[in-house]
């Protein structure tokens, strides 16, 4: 199975690229014979069928979905956030260690919620520089590629990388959006701005940056001072999955539509006038 999938055409053709980079379900065998935790513990590192938000919500935009398993490889980590107490290559990494780095949630996660510690063994650094080169590094540059592609046709370029968490608190009173730009950093506020209108006319609260402000994903890709802007959504699971957090629910196509228009008001606020004109 390739790492990832490309939905759409290699040259954008609208401004907007998506990315569904936490979602994938495919468990490499050489990742099951190495398991000290059943393997369904590691759903809870999954954004649970966030790549079925993306394909619904999907017109003629380029997207991309990760295959692997983020217990595999962390697409959302850069290539030095390798855990040295996993990580026999991390010993060559000069970099500060970050504090999802020290939690456990690095390059290569090395534990899961309440199971622990994911590994039987420690990993050799040749098998991670194996992941790295076979998984991590093509993703981002393919999603690199199309954002280049989609800047020098528009002008302007934005990724909307879409990520799902558990919930933060009772529906009635806790965000269910959070939107992040790394404290704009990563894109103009006029984006974020649009996105929070959508998000209130479709009835659902919103927060910025707390607690998830984005990770590696908008810091390599977004360069609002070169009009690449990225920014990161994170869906409460609750919106579109069953009750058992496990599968698509009720909720699913509703969450969707409100993605599609998400994507539509980025559009229109990238290039004024675009959806009106088609």
């Amino acid at each position: 199975m390739s790492s990832f999938v490309r939905h759409g055409p290699l040259e954008p053709v609208t401004p907007v690229v998506l990315s569904v980079p936490h979602a994938g379900r495919d468990y490499p065998l050489q990742l099951r014979a190495a398991l000290r935790v059943p393997l369904v513990a590691l759903k809870g590192l999954e954004d649970r069928y966030a790549d079925a938000l993306g394909l619904d919500a999907r017109g003629a935009e380029t997207l991309f979905i990760a295959q692997r398993a983020r217990a595999w490889i962390d697409l959302n980590r850069a290539e030095h956030e390798r855990d040295p107490r996993l990580d026999d290559g991390a010993a060559r990494i000069g970099h500060p260690q970050s504090a999802k780095l020290r939690s456990g949630l690095g390059l290569v996660p090395r534990r899961v919620g309440n199971s622990g510690d994911i590994w039987q063994r420690r990993l050799s650094a040749d098998e991670v520089q194996l992941r790295i080169e076979a998984d991590h590094r093509p993703y981002h540059a393919a999603v690199a590629a199309a954002l280049a592609a989609a800047r020098v046709r528009f002008g302007i370029a934005v990724l909307i990388d879409v990520h799902s968490m558990p919930s933060l608190g009772p529906a009635d009173s806790a965000p269910r959006l959070v939107l992040g730009d790394r404290f704009g950093k990563s894109a103009a506020a006029r984006f974020t701005g649009r996105i929070e209108g959508v998000a209130r006319a479709h009835g659902v609260a919103t927060a910025a940056n707390a607690p998830y402000s984005g990770g590696h994903i908008l810091e390599r890709h977004g360069e609002p001072r070169r009009g690449v802007h990225a920014i990161q959504l994170e869906f409460d699971r609750g919106l579109y999955l069953d009750d058992a957090l496990d599968g698509p629910g009720e909720g699913l196509p509703a969450t969707s539509l409100l993605l599609r228009a998400i994507i539509d008001a980025v559009t229109d606020e990238a290039l004024p006038g675009a959806l009106a004109a088609e």
